[in-house]
């Protein structure tokens, strides 16, 4: 302390009545959290800009194999250093400013008796964390019901008609959603793309895939910066577990 927010504001000038909210111990749902109350934020103070500043450093997590702790070498497999920012706001000027996406609606969801699936304890080894085989299956027999519910006020049936950013925790949980689903094979792509290029970077990870997305659509001439669709979902999963969902509109490219 002060802590990285603080810094962040002398480094980027910020005037001193900034308001600043620091979001810890979220994990992998924590950039989903964050774009939620910035959606808030940006809607309840007209004029209101906010930036949101996702980081994840691995290192503290980086332990030299171990037969008593197996998560270890998953982990050191599967998990990167990340950071990204976004900037979210109400009030856009198109004619000075190029939205790429809007926040339509986002819930937070706990998934019932699954709190031991992810568990991380800071000791003098660092971080040390515990991954349980059931968050797949957890994931997979929830994640029907929360599209259904997400989108039956606007009345979504087709999950195939939907462009998807989805968390990339492992290979297991994008096949489960693909198959789950019913998508076709490119549904999850950016998905996938930020998952074998950079790993898994916990919350980071869903803004390197809003910005795939984004740059795939362009580069493939899309209609749309969602892959040539209207609408789409964020799913950021993590610990608890825990499920933030964004509904997501896309914007003519």
């Amino acid at each position: 302390m002060p802590g990285a927010d603080y810094q962040l504001a002398k480094l980027l000038s910020l005037p001193p009545s900034v308001q600043r909210f620091v979001i810890y111990q979220g994990g992998c749902f924590a950039a989903g959290t964050a774009l939620r109350l910035a959606k808030d934020i940006a809607e309840n103070n007209a004029g209101a800009c906010v930036l949101v500043v996702s980081s994840e450093l691995m290192l503290v997590c980086f332990h030299s194999p171990s037969d008593t702790f197996l998560d270890n070498i998953v982990g050191s497999a599967l998990f990167g250093d990340g950071a990204a920012v976004v900037i979210v706001a109400a009030d856009t000027n198109t004619t000075t400013e190029r939205p790429l996406f809007e926040l339509v609606s986002a819930t937070h969801n706990l998934i019932p008796d699954s709190a031991d699936g992810i568990v991380g304890h800071v000791r003098e080894m660092g971080l040390q964390y515990f991954l349980s085989k059931m968050v797949t299956e957890k994931i997979a027999n929830n994640i029907l019901q929360c599209c259904e519910e997400t989108f039956s006020k606007l009345r979504v049936t087709d999950w195939n008609s939907l462009f998807y950013v989805v968390h990339p925790g492992g290979p297991s949980i994008l096949r489960t959603l693909e198959e789950k689903l019913g998508l076709k094979g490119e549904k999850l792509e950016a998905s996938w793309s930020v998952l074998r290029e950079y790993g898994s970077m916990w919350s980071c990870s869903v803004l390197f895939i809003l910005e795939e997305m984004r740059k795939r659509s362009t580069e493939k001439a899309k209609s749309t910066t969602g892959d040539g669709l209207k609408c789409g979902v964020l799913f950021a999963f993590g610990p608890g577990l825990t499920v933030e969902t964004i509904v997501l509109r896309s914007f003519g490219l």
